[in-house]
């Protein structure tokens, strides 16, 4: 259960329904005069303003024949008033008004119960809650409601070679980009993110390193050691500790060696490549959705793709769907990708930063010329 305060971007658990009916009374639209519809056959119509309602005050009279009271916009509809005529429309003499263009029959009367009804489901169960959202439920003073947990996601890298970005580098070592762009990345998909740190390429080591984020976790994301190298341990020790492999590779560039297991529990092991570009390209396309289901969601849980020209070649990538990075904008014309400059290698971080969306060649296309529609994957972090 959370307060409404601290309810942003958590996924309701259970269908919600208003206490109120929204509007909650019979009121105005527009700041101008309560009138009676058929007081409108005579012309020119005048009537007798008997009374001033602003918003907040509940009117004292009823509306009459030959009546009209003052209304503001949001202000109480008068007992006997079914109509407003908005003040730019009237003259007024003293306690005397003149309507000099007639409305329609209930104009600008926003009617009790029209926009929703106390008790009628109001929000779904599996949406996340966002600004809008929150308003209507304070609306309806829904104060307090279920929600889905935030999932738990362990994440840790592994490698001889890693080291942290505030230690001094020796040859041959390089620094473990990586947990900090799953850590940001696990954030973004308001999930609770535990760092596990480095692991060394020590089979000893990263077995119970693995046992402890399973025992811990909803879904564990570790980077390295899911390729053939005489290094790569984990798809070995994820079988030794009970896994059932549900993936071993996908046929994509960037991100083709990932390694997916399920353990009891529902949880989720994803082994994800170690060079940085594959890793967060593995997270946007495969994890992104997992997390968003398991955290509850039940709409917009698939990557989001749009169709845009290309502003210039980008090559395939054979018998593999390529994936490269740049940035997708809106023009009069409909969307555009421009490819981000520089080489699209899965070790270059570099040019990855500040792009939005991936280009999409599917496989066993050569290359997609400029000028030419192309599918791409939207970003969000």
């Amino acid at each position: 259960m959370v307060a409404l305060e601290n309810a942003q971007n958590r996924v309701l658990a259970e269908t919600v329904a208003g206490k109120l009916d929204i509007p909650h009374w019979d009121n105005s639209a527009m700041d101008g005069y309560a009138i009676r519809a058929t007081d409108l056959q005579d012309q020119p119509v005048e009537l007798e303003i008997i009374e001033t309602i602003p918003a907040g005050v509940v009117p004292q009279k009823t509306v009459g024949v030959g009546q009209a009271a003052r209304i503001f916009t949001g202000a109480m509809l008068p007992a006997g008033a079914d109509t407003v005529v908005m003040q730019e429309n009237t003259e007024t003499v003293g306690d005397r008004l003149k309507i000099l263009e007639n409305p329609a029959p209930q104009q600008f009367v926003r009617s009790q119960g029209d926009y929703y009804r106390a008790g009628e489901p109001l929000l779904q169960a599996g949406l996340v809650l966002k600004a809008a959202d929150l308003a209507v439920l304070a609306a309806c003073q829904c104060t307090e409601f279920a929600v889905y947990r935030r999932p738990k996601v362990a994440i840790f890298s592994t490698g001889d070679e890693l080291r942290s970005p505030d230690q001094t580098l020796q040859p041959g070592q390089i620094v473990d980009s990586n947990r900090y762009a799953l850590t940001a990345f696990a954030i973004a998909q308001n999930a609770i993110p535990q760092s596990l740190g480095i692991v060394p390429d020590d089979p000893v080591q990263l077995k119970h390193t693995m046992a402890q984020a399973i025992a811990q976790a909803d879904i564990v994301m570790s980077t390295g050691g899911v390729s053939v190298g005489e290094y790569d341990f984990v798809e070995k020790l994820l079988e030794e500790l009970g896994g059932e492999i549900l993936m071993r590779k996908v046929a994509i560039r960037p991100g083709k060696p990932l390694t997916v297991a399920k353990f009891p529990g529902n949880k989720l092991y994803f082994g994800i490549p170690g060079n940085p570009v594959s890793a967060l390209v593995s997270c946007w396309r495969f994890i992104q959705p997992a997390l968003k289901k398991l955290a509850g969601q039940t709409r917009n849980i698939d990557p989001h793709f749009v169709w845009a020209i290309a502003q210039q070649p980008i090559k395939g990538a054979g018998t593999r769907e390529a994936y490269l990075w740049g940035n997708l904008s809106m023009t009069d014309q409909g969307y555009q990708f421009i490819l981000a400059g520089g080489g699209h290698s899965s070790a270059n971080l570099i040019n990855l930063a500040q792009t939005n969306a991936l280009a999409v060649v599917p496989q066993g296309v050569q290359a997609i010329e400029a000028g030419d529609r192309l599918r791409v994957m939207t970003i969000t972090n």
